[in-house]
């Protein structure tokens, strides 16, 4: 056990620049598996990529799954954590609590099966077997090695009755459901029933927010998918009342399919993985809507300087990944709605 001063968030981690930013914001993190006291160590059994991130690797590398293999392997190698230097965002992971730091205020037992609710990007990571079982096409990781988790890091225990990999899917993306959750509750509380457009609605993030929404008591919901592939596994679940096939990023497209489905949204969420969403959500969105921002390939920049230009009174949220309590209602969602559970295991099932 190391006995050098640590922080909680940290950054007694952070190699390059040392002491100058937390670990998200670093480049190189110290990711030995000797722990400080407030730490606990995880072996790694399975990486879950962000969806970003695996398209920009998978693109850049012309689907060459190996050519991805290497590249991921070399992040890890340098960077001491999984961060697309592209992207910036790095993913989740699934393991066993192998030590845990006598000062750990995170409640963790050696022997928990956890998955962790932090990204990648930030979590200190050594990768032991060249990642020899993944062929590089597909997000989810199979891996041996050690991450490290800090004193206000965020982990949950699998679920005894899910399988790790439909949990690690759900937990991967369990922050969307509860901001939804929370921002067509508010809605509500004011006396409308918002209507809810989710563009990426058959995707992971997509089928949980729409379930979401419903719950929480949304008047309409339209679900916004790119292929006609999609809008069929989509429709039959009834999870949207209306699917519609459109580019999320065409401004008039995307605008003129929500308005013809029932819109423009109360409440839009952007749960697509392609850049180039921000101002087509924004003339989707009614004057006084929220636009909730879920993709890691947004440019936040280009969304603030876009409402500005259109003089859309709209007010937009980045999906951060944390809500209180977002693993526990996420899983809620998958055990209570058969639709979201059909998608996700079809999903596993295609990968498979």
């Amino acid at each position: 056990m190391r006995t050098t001063p640590s922080s909680p968030v940290g950054l007694h981690r952070v190699t390059e620049p040392a002491g100058a930013a937390l670990p998200q914001a670093a480049r190189v993190l110290d990711a030995g598996p000797e722990l400080w006291p407030d730490e606990v160590r995880i072996d790694v059994e399975t990486l879950n990529l962000d969806a970003a991130s695996f398209r920009q690797l998978s693109e850049k590398h012309e689907g060459d799954g190996a050519a991805v293999r290497a590249e991921v392997l070399a992040i890890v190698a340098e960077r001491g954590k999984m961060q697309n230097p592209v992207t910036g965002s790095g993913g989740m992971l699934i393991g066993t609590v192998a030590e845990v730091g006598p000062e750990s205020p995170l409640g963790l037992t050696a022997g928990d099966r956890v998955a962790t609710l932090v990204s990648l990007s930030l979590t200190p990571l050594t990768l032991t077997d060249g990642l020899e079982r993944w062929d590089g096409r597909s997000e989810r990781v199979p891996a041996a090695g050690t991450a490290v988790l800090f004193g206000r890091s965020i982990a949950a225990r699998l679920p005894v009755d899910l399988t790790p990999d439909l949990a690690l899917m759900v937990m991967d993306v369990c922050g969307a459901p509860a901001l939804v959750t929370r921002v067509v509750a508010d809605h509500v509380a004011r006396g409308s029933a918002p209507t809810v457009a989710v563009l990426g609605a058959a995707g992971k993030s997509g089928s949980l927010s729409l379930a979401a929404a419903r719950a929480a008591g949304a008047g309409r919901t339209i679900g916004v998918v790119p292929f006609e592939a999609e809008a069929a596994r989509l429709r039959p679940t009834g999870l949207a009342d209306e699917v519609v096939i459109a580019d999320a990023r065409s401004p008039l497209g995307l605008s003129e399919a929500v308005a013809a489905a029932g819109g423009p949204a109360d409440v839009t969420v952007v749960c697509v993985d392609v850049p180039g969403c921000e101002q087509p959500a924004i003339l989707a969105t009614a004057q006084g809507g929220t636009i909730i921002y879920f993709s890691m390939a947004t440019s936040f920049s280009a969304a603030a300087l876009g409402a500005e230009g259109l003089a859309a009174d709209v007010t937009m949220l980045v999906g951060n990944g944390f809500v209180p309590g977002h693993a526990d209602l996420a899983l809620d969602l998958l055990r209570g709605t058969p639709a979201v559970r059909s998608l996700f295991e079809s999903r596993l099932a295609a990968e498979a």
